[in-house]
């Protein structure tokens, strides 16, 4: 049953639906394969309401798991996810110096813009609290190409879990948004987010977690982006790439 209270204009919150995909996918693989990527298609918009959860192992090897899961309303699939995990193996190559955060410091906060309480904000955005400082607000009309800052559960204190930090990556408004001036539909196409590794044991949904993204390319009412995703501690946990449809 896909719950009330997380709307996003015509469906249901998507990273709401990609972590319920997530659990589906989770239940039986190895403790030994991490989940290493997703890639999510959002086909149609998901509704309230009754659904059917359909999961199918592609393949299962010692060292590679990849599972199909599919989100089935009204006999249509809505939802498509491809889920790749893997167990660590020995390699030559090590690159681990990750990209650090730009997002602006603890003592810069007071200098955020956070998101207007206003209608035309989702409904899903109540449960979480944002803080704007790369780039400008949805419908400002900025010339930045980049996007970002800080966001957190408001009242969920439980540890980081995959399907807490979609909620949280996906909470952000497609990057194209902030160049438009005047409100615009716009919507996730697809969506792959990739874990370097393990999420950290000592973070929790309600900790800040520092987002950033970055316009690549966007043109005739489609945009690609991708964005890294930080910890408190500044460790990069993930990295997501989406395109995005925009109709302004």
């Amino acid at each position: 049953m896909m719950p009330d209270g997380w709307g996003q204009g015509r469906a249901l919150f998507g990273g709401l639906t990609a972590a319920i995909a997530w659990q589906v996918a989770e239940h039986g693989v190895s403790n030994e394969q991490h989940l290493r990527s997703m890639t999510i298609s959002f086909v149609g918009p998901v509704q309230p309401g009754p659904a059917q959860l359909q999961r199918r192992i592609l393949r299962q090897g010692k060292s590679v798991t990849q599972i199909a899961v599919e989100i089935v309303q009204q006999q249509e699939t809505v939802l498509a996810a491809l889920f790749s995990y893997g167990k660590d193996r020995p390699s030559a190559v090590r690159i681990t110096d990750t990209p650090a955060a730009k997002v602006p410091a603890e003592s810069d906060e007071q200098t955020a813009q956070r998101f207007p309480q206003s209608k035309l904000m989702p409904e899903f955005t109540q449960f979480f609290d944002y803080q704007v400082s790369v780039g400008g607000l949805p419908f400002s009309g900025t010339d930045s190409r980049e996007f970002g800052g800080k966001m957190r559960f408001k009242s969920e204190t439980a540890a980081i879990s995959i399907g807490s930090l979609l909620g949280l990556v996906d909470a952000w408004p497609p990057a194209l948004l902030p160049l438009l001036q005047q409100p615009s539909p716009a919507s996730s196409l697809t969506w792959t987010i990739e874990f370097p590794e393990p999420l950290p044991t000592d973070c929790l949904a309600s900790d800040w977690w520092l987002y950033h993204a970055f316009i690549d390319y966007a043109a005739d009412g489609y945009g690609h982006t991708h964005a890294h995703i930080w910890d408190k501690h500044g460790r990069l946990v993930a990295i997501s790439r989406q395109t995005v449809t925009v109709f302004g």
